[in-house]
């Protein structure tokens, strides 16, 4: 599928016969998505459809990543696959696969590790931001930058979503629209980037976008550890700046007491 076709038709309902068709176990253990699925081709990069363009439009909080990796795209096309066969609607498929592969594994618990350090659970009156994952669901939108998984010469993209700009102006910037007064969490500088796209276009604006999250991947624990204050700074390794994290979680601070007792900002 060439990217002039028309955007909107790239969802669940327009693969759904690819998606019925997938045999479980050849998926699982394939290093490629199945052909049928690749939506476009730019250079080396591949971008594949999975189903990822649930959109929950009342959610108060928006979690976005860089795009959707092997792992997850893989979860989110079996469980999709598991409920259409099963006899499942399009929208029970969209959603409950989206869900079901959003940030899994030790991703998952650093996430609300750090969450519930600056404050989100008690803003959103949630003892913790655990609960995002289970019975409060409904308070949270997962998605990407790139909305549908790309890969760099078949390994997972792992560079600025802007050099896929179109992708990020096509889909994540209409999620924006939809979802004007959500608070944006940005996990890592080059999600930071698109995020402050989206300031500039006058999409969203600087006070509901959280930035400087740590990105809550397992290679990240220096990192995450020093911003939840487990790790002194005099024991940090070269490759961890303390200052540019110090002034980070001082803006995500501010910003949350803004938005929780309507104090000023800090600049």
């Amino acid at each position: 599928m060439d990217m002039k076709t028309n955007m909107e038709n790239i969802k669940l309902e327009h693969f759904s016969d690819q998606v019925i068709s997938l045999n479980h176990h050849d998926l699982a253990n394939a290093e490629k998505l199945p052909g049928p699925l690749l939506i476009t081709t730019k250079v080396q990069y591949e971008t594949y459809y999975s189903p990822f363009d649930f959109i929950k439009e009342d959610a108060k909080v928006v979690i976005v990543g860089i795009t959707p990796g092997m792992q997850q795209a893989k979860n989110a096309l079996l469980k999709a696959s598991e409920i259409l066969k099963a006899g499942g609607t399009v929208d029970q498929a969209r959603k409950e696969a989206k869900v079901f592969a959003s940030f899994s594994g030790s991703m998952r618990n650093n996430l609300v590790q750090m969450l519930d350090h600056i404050g989100l659970n008690q803003y959103l009156g949630i003892d913790s931001t655990q609960s995002l994952f289970k019975e409060n669901d409904s308070l949270v939108h997962f998605t990407s930058a790139l909305r549908y998984p790309v890969f760099k010469d078949g390994k997972n993209f792992n560079e600025s979503p802007l050099k896929l700009k179109e992708q990020v102006i096509a889909w994540f910037a209409e999620e924006c629209k939809l979802l004007p007064n959500a608070i944006y969490v940005p996990l890592g500088p080059k999600v930071a980037d698109v995020l402050e796209l989206m300031i500039e276009l006058g999409i969203l604006n600087s006070e509901q976008v959280l930035i400087g999250l740590q990105h809550p991947s397992p290679a990240n624990a220096e990192r995450i550890a020093y911003f939840l204050e487990r790790k002194d700074r005099t024991k940090l390794s070269k490759v961890t700046n303390p200052v540019t994290i110090d002034k980070a979680k001082q803006s995500i601070l501010s910003k949350m007491r803004f938005l929780t007792k309507g104090e000023d900002l800090v600049a």
